[in-house]
């Protein structure tokens, strides 16, 4: 089998509208987002299932209720049974992997059509009990409730929340958040300065709401015919915060508080900050939930396609993906990954950082966009500060206030490229990229059409 050169596009997707955790999404599975967003983007495309030749889907959480969720989705959506389907789990960067996968798959003539996206529920996200079935205790369903009451206590046996268990590395034993915190400690970065940036998250996000630029690819979450959710949760329940800006100063350190403070986070992350010291009354923590990503409920989808099939179906052609990149770095410091990965897909592409005209940057948290901001400028000539000043990042709002639905972000972020660069002449070169737990960063680069 061999590789032929071929131009491979995006025609457009939908995502389903994010919930936030325990809120409007929360009782529907990841495969239900799935499947409604499956459904949305062959309703919205026209697209016959019968031209779909595989559904490729990202999912962090992954559960035996669902194996292979990327499967278990088609045939929900009536996507026909030849169809491959295969799921990926590369964390934060899951669905943009499915669409660099998808490319694959058309140049070495696997097929010609592809659904790639992501979905996450981390409103159903299980509690485990972590054992051997070697232990009579556990080794069935019966033997757990006839000794629940005793199991909390066994040494060999660990009840545990996957969501916290899932945020945290098990190289570097950190959580996410606690990455942030290092990155703004190394770089300097200020509560104020993050406050700021989530600000500009909020409004944009809102703005974009109300404008209606996400009904170009936001399909309302219905189930028996009703709607569930018909846009996006997270920006109106921090609306406060954009007619009140002083809000956001009022919000709890995540890493300075009675029971836990900053001396103590220096002492406990020594190794992973540089060198820097904790000096009493400057030393300042930074990271709160306001300035920090929310934990979310959706899915999204891109229709992938080589231009030839997109042509002969009559497709809206929106971008023609250019290149992408992946690159890993050390866990402690995962925020930062999207400045190497954008430099290897801006070289893949025979692009400079200068020559993109629309950025959607995933904001896991404002520290690691900041701390972005500065590698970038300071090491690879990137200057994101400069695009953001003007008004090229995250022009629609970021994953600060959308939510981040961990393995749909990728798509999310794409969606957003597509439908900003086909709204606006002008932007020829769009970049999507996001950093993921573990270290590892993900760039695409497109082109308008």
């Amino acid at each position: 089998m061999k590789a032929t050169p071929k131009k491979v596009v995006i025609c457009g997707g939908v995502r389903t509208p994010i919930g936030h955790l325990a809120k409007g999404l929360a009782e529907y599975l990841p495969e239900d987002l799935m499947e409604s967003a499956i459904r949305g983007v062959l309703d919205k495309t026209s697209l016959s299932p019968q031209a779909v030749d595989g559904v490729l889907v990202g999912w962090v959480g992954q559960g035996s209720h669902a194996p292979n969720i990327a499967r278990v989705s088609l045939l929900k959506a009536g996507v026909p049974e030849r169809a491959h389907a295969f799921t990926v789990q590369a964390n934060c960067i899951s669905s943009m992997e499915t669409v660099a996968s998808a490319y694959r798959h058309i140049v070495m003539g696997e097929g010609q059509l592809y659904l790639a996206g992501g979905t996450e529920s981390m409103s159903t996200f299980p509690y485990a009990i972590r054992g051997s079935r070697a232990n009579k205790m556990l080794r069935s369903i019966d033997a757990i409730k006839t000794n629940w009451s005793d199991i909390p206590g066994m040494e060999d046996i660990c009840l545990t929340d996957t969501t916290e268990e899932g945020l945290t590395d098990p190289i570097e034993k950190i959580n996410m958040a606690a990455t942030a915190e290092i990155c703004a400690q190394i770089y300097s970065v200020s509560r104020e300065e993050q406050d700021e940036y989530a600000l500009h998250s909020y409004k944009h996000a809102l703005e974009a709401e109300k404008s209606g630029f996400y009904h170009t690819h936001v399909t309302p979450f219905m189930k028996n015919g009703k709607v569930v959710l018909e846009r996006d949760e997270y920006p109106f329940l921090r609306e406060g915060l954009v007619s009140k800006p002083k809000m956001l100063s009022k919000a709890p350190l995540l890493f300075d508080g009675p029971s836990y403070r900053l001396q103590n986070f220096y002492q406990d992350n020594a190794r992973h900050l540089k060198g820097k010291k904790f000096v009493e009354g400057k030393t300042k923590a930074t990271v709160t939930l306001f300035n920090a990503c929310a934990r979310s409920d959706g899915a999204s989808v891109l229709v992938v396609a080589s231009e030839e099939k997109a042509k002969e179906l009559g497709l809206d052609i929106l971008a023609e993906i250019k290149s992408w990149g992946f690159w890993g770095s050390n866990p402690a410091y995962m925020g930062i990954s999207p400045v190497f990965a954008t430099s290897l897909a801006l070289e893949k592409a025979g692009l400079t950082f200068s020559d993109l005209n629309q950025i959607e940057l995933h904001e896991a948290f404002a520290a690691t966009c900041l701390s972005i901001f500065r590698e970038g400028k300071d090491h690879y000539q990137q200057n994101w500060e400069e695009a953001w000043q003007q008004g090229k990042i995250n022009a629609n709002g970021g994953t600060i206030a959308l939510g981040h639905p961990l393995a749909a972000t990728g798509a999310r972020l794409l969606l957003n490229l597509v439908y900003g660069m086909a709204s606006n002449s002008k932007n020829q070169f769009g970049l999507a990229t996001a950093c993921a737990s573990g270290g590892l960063g993900g760039a695409i680069v497109l082109e308008r059409y």
